[in-house]
C-alpha cells in the first residue's frame, strides 16, 4: 500500500493528512480498518472518479463483498461503499484524538497536582503554618 505522505505504510503518530492507495484486497481492507479507528474524517475517491467525504462509522469485512458505512460530511443519510470500489482513502479530517494519549493526560494531571500542592505550600508559609 502507497502512502503519499510517508512513501510506506509504516505508520508513527497521526495519520491525518495521509492518502492510502491499497494496490490489493488485503492492503484495502488494512487501510479501512486505519480509517475505522481514525477519530476525524476521510475522503474516499471511487472507481467511478466520485469523491466522498465522511465518517466511517461501521464495516463489515468479513462479507463476501465487503463494505463500509460513513456519515457524509455534506449529507444527512450515511452511505454504504463496497471495498472494490475504492481507489484511494486520505485522512483529510483532523485527527481529534492526536495527541491524547494516556502518557499526555497522566502527565497534564501531575503537573496540575504539582502546581496545586506549589500553591498550597505558599499558602501555608503566608499563615506561617510552614
Amino acid at each position: 500500500m502507497t502512502d503519499i505522505k510517508n512513501h510506506a505504510a509504516g505508520l508513527i503518530g497521526s495519520l491525518e493528512g495521509r492518502v492510502f492507495t491499497p494496490g490489493s484486497v488485503t492492503e484495502t481492507a488494512e487501510a479501512v480498518e486505519l480509517a475505522f479507528d481514525y477519530r476525524g474524517d476521510v475522503t474516499l475517491t471511487l472507481r467511478s472518479g466520485e469523491s466522498v467525504s465522511g465518517y466511517i462509522f461501521n464495516r463489515q469485512g468479513a462479507k463476501s463483498d465487503p463494505y463500509l458505512e460513513l456519515f457524509l460530511v455534506d449529507h444527512p443519510d450515511p452511505r454504504s461503499i463496497s471495498y472494490h470500489d475504492i481507489v484511494t482513502i486520505a485522512f483529510t479530517g483532523e485527527d481529534t484524538a492526536n495527541g491524547k494519549s494516556w502518557e499526555v493526560w497522566v502527565s497534564k494531571k501531575e503537573s496540575e497536582r504539582q502546581a496545586e500542592a506549589e500553591k498550597s505550600e505558599a499558602v501555608a508559609r503566608t499563615k506561617g503554618y510552614l
